[in-house]
């Protein structure tokens, strides 16, 4: 018994069995080429995937650009060891871009925000307190002309920073942190964490009042040491 394999031409046309006795037409299963640009992407959707990939490419670097300073304050004034700032920095960005599809334009500093947070949460969670780190990466003076007793004094007000910080409810410090070091609005702040702007007025005036009241504590610590 013989097989008839249709041609291109025939396989493209209605099926037509032959009619001569005692053959049997078989079809084989063929891609048609209305149905091959359902595997592979035609020219001009590779070029708007391609372009769209760019795109995302671009405003990826924008945020890093734009924010990588910021995302490093929040993380060393919320209390992450100075010694892992670069790495959550690094963290921070990383989970940006996982997520780079779910950030509306326009929110990327609260994202990042909130991020940031979370990473020095993690860190002060998992991370024994470190202070001679700390102690290590305290500024110096603009002319490079301080003295070791004024390098010994900034750095111990950076620990004690470091200390009154990271005793401080976590809302509380959020707005005191982005008010007083990042020097944000009341309105930005409530922008980017996305409360009302009383709720922001009422947490800064409590975060004060926690501030100066743990800072006289250790203080009065100190002086009791020194008597």
């Amino acid at each position: 018994m013989a097989i008839h394999l249709l041609t291109k031409t025939q396989a493209e046309g209605p099926f037509e069995p032959p009619t001569e006795s005692g053959r049997v037409s078989v079809q084989p299963t063929l891609v048609r080429p209305g149905a091959r640009a359902a595997l592979t992407p035609a020219p001009s959707s590779r070029r708007e995937i391609a372009e769209a990939q760019l795109r995302r490419e671009q405003r990826l670097r924008a945020i890093v650009d734009d924010h990588a300073d910021f995302v490093a304050r929040v993380l060393r004034n919320a209390g992450t060891p100075a010694a892992d700032v670069d790495d959550d920095v690094q963290r921070a960005f990383i989970i940006v871009s996982r997520r780079l599809d779910d950030i509306h334009p326009g929110a990327e500093k609260s994202f990042l925000l909130r991020t940031a947070l979370n990473l020095a949460a993690h860190a002060r969670r998992t991370i024994a307190r470190r202070r001679e780190v700390a102690a290590e990466e305290a500024p110096e003076s603009d002319d490079g002309q301080a003295s070791p007793e004024r390098i010994a004094e900034i750095r111990r007000h950076r620990v004690m920073l470091d200390d009154v910080l990271a005793q401080m409810e976590t809302n509380l410090r959020t707005v005191f942190v982005l008010y007083e070091f990042e020097e944000m609005s009341m309105s930005e702040i409530a922008s980017t964490l996305d409360i009302p702007p009383g709720t922001v007025a009422s947490r800064l005036r409590r975060a004060r009042e926690d501030f100066r009241a743990r800072v006289k504590a250790i203080e009065g610590m100190s002086g009791e040491e020194k008597r």
